[in-house]
């Protein structure tokens, strides 16, 4: 019983030492006394984002200090609250070592880490040329920022030119309340506002601002970066953005109440299978604010209750195929949390009241009347456990199951048990990955025309399947993506072979039956 006794002491000597040598103040604060409200949006799945509620507060004013507060925890998972206040620059973020950290100089590194919370106080918090870089981290908050003038070429250069960049295994993140801005674009010497890549999940941005900047940000790096996801944006002012507000390479984002002036060359760009829910925006002064631009492999989006106020449209063709001038919907998006959306008349009186740092943290109660927040964090509503089965429809589909006969196969990745026990009728038996992610096919001897499918889960293993993704197995397109098993309906598509693949679960896979559909 003396052992962790003596590593705590060990830990908390060794937190005070460094908080010596670099100026940390340690205070006593419990953390929901730092940040403000809960999480909203997609952040709030997948377990939710509290970020360091319940330890200790922390006060940093150097980029050094930032650090050492994360290298001094006990674990890389103890919960802290570091309150920023002054300018971080260069000149003041230096590396910092420790067991319970990873850090670089000339950015402040949130890596290999989870359970923190950074949140500007006081005269607030400026990270000046400098950018807030998340890779293999969970359970993140960013609050009440601003993130200026970031470069990836130039003088000086900070994380790849993103103010704020996520990448590699990052999983619920909510950024609120910050400014992000630039001075001008890739020519500048600028990139992305807010970027996901390489495997991020469960983001929410909101009442943040983004603007004077050639990219907005970015869901996918590339075509066939199509494991992101599940991102939110909501009371958010873009302005002065020339694209990317943002882009979307596959996975499912969910934007509303967001108000958009002067989008210069395009706005949501949703590409290579993206679904996005798009309700009650204002879009002012702007080109292209939605469609799929750049490429020929097409997204696709839900609208309702938008706004257009002087927008105006460039002519379909080849790699340009716009939404607009008269937007209408291509896909059905099932949203698994519940919020309120303002009505899309009173999002630019909304937005420019309560979004960006240093505005009191105010947020909208969902009938267009800014409201100081609840003290928080407070644990959100856990999830998902077990959403609504499927993107779109969760009754099952109904017709002749073409996994069965049809000149139907199989085959599988990720060994586990016979792929064959999922195309069987037999709801006794299943095929499992040999770990918590896999994909298994269905393919045809010749194309075959399919617009859903129905995954069933073995009995006793219900729930287990969380992320997914459905892929076109002729071209490794992303048909659709969601979370939980069931019913699956997606733009009738005629292929040899279709693929579901599991990216995340918890216990074992087991699918009884891979269910396929004409419609």
């Amino acid at each position: 019983m003396r052992r962790p006794v003596v590593r705590r002491l060990q830990a908390a000597v060794a937190a005070l030492a460094l908080a010596a040598a670099t100026g940390v103040v340690l205070t006593s604060a419990p953390a929901a006394s730092a940040a403000t409200g809960s999480a909203t949006g997609y952040a709030t799945q997948n377990g939710g984002t509290t970020g360091g509620a319940g330890g200790q507060t922390v006060r940093a004013t150097t980029g050094t200090q930032i650090h050492a507060a994360l290298c001094g925890r006990a674990s890389s998972s103890t919960p802290i609250v570091i309150e920023v206040e002054g300018t971080i620059n260069h000149g003041n973020t230096t590396k910092v070592s420790g067991s319970s950290c990873n850090t670089a100089a000339g950015v402040i590194e949130l890596k290999q880490i989870s359970n923190v919370t950074i949140v500007g106080v006081g005269s607030g918090a400026v990270f000046d040329q400098l950018g807030i870089h998340l890779r293999e981290a969970g359970n993140i908050i960013i609050q009440n920022v601003t993130v200026r003038n970031v470069k990836k070429s130039g003088s000086p250069t900070s994380n790849g030119g993103d103010a704020i960049g996520m990448e590699s295994g990052v999983r619920n993140v909510w950024v609120d309340h910050t400014t992000l801005e630039a001075s001008g674009g890739e020519s500048e010497g600028y990139d992305g506002l807010f970027d996901m890549k390489d495997d991020t999940q469960y983001v929410t941005l909101s009442y943040s601002i983004l603007r004077n900047s050639g990219r907005g940000g970015l869901v996918g790096s590339s075509e066939s970066d199509r494991s992101n996801g599940f991102v939110t944006y909501h009371h958010n002012l873009y302005q002065n953005i020339d694209s990317r507000a943002p882009l979307l390479r596959g996975g499912i984002a969910h934007i509303y109440n967001n108000h958009y002036v002067r989008l210069n060359e395009s706005g949501i760009n949703s590409r290579a299978g993206a679904r996005a829910k798009v309700e009650n925006n204002y879009f002012k002064d702007s080109k292209d604010v939605l469609g799929t631009f750049y490429t020929d492999q097409a997204g696709y989006w839900q609208v309702s209750g938008n706004t257009l106020d002087n927008v105006t449209w460039s002519s379909p063709g080849g790699t340009t195929q716009p939404a607009g001038p008269d937007m209408k919907s291509t896909t059905t998006v099932n949203i698994p949390y519940t919020y309120r959306a303002d009505a899309a008349g009173c999002v630019p009186d909304v937005v420019s009241r309560t979004a960006g740092a240093g505005t009191g943290l105010k947020v909208s109660d969902g009938n267009c009347s800014p409201q100081t927040p609840t003290p928080g964090p407070t644990d959100p509503t856990p999830g998902p456990t077990d959403p609504t089965p499927g993107p779109t429809d969760p009754t099952p589909p109904t017709g002749t199951n073409l996994s069965l006969g049809a000149g139907s196969d199989g085959s599988s990745k990720a060994a586990g048990t016979s792929y064959g026990d999922l195309r069987d009728g037999n709801l006794t038996t299943y095929w499992s990955p040999a770990g918590a992610t896999g994909s298994a096919s269905v393919k045809w001897a010749s194309a075959t025309a399919v617009s859903s499918v129905n995954i069933r889960e073995a009995a006793g293993a219900t729930g287990n399947i969380k992320a997914w993704r459905l892929l076109n197995g002729d071209t490794g397109a992303v048909l659709t993506s969601g979370t939980g098993a069931g019913a699956v309906t997606f733009p009738r598509t005629t292929l040899r072979k279709i693929t579901f693949e599991i990216t995340g679960s918890t216990g074992t896979p087991k699918i009884a039956e891979y269910e396929t559909y004409a419609g």
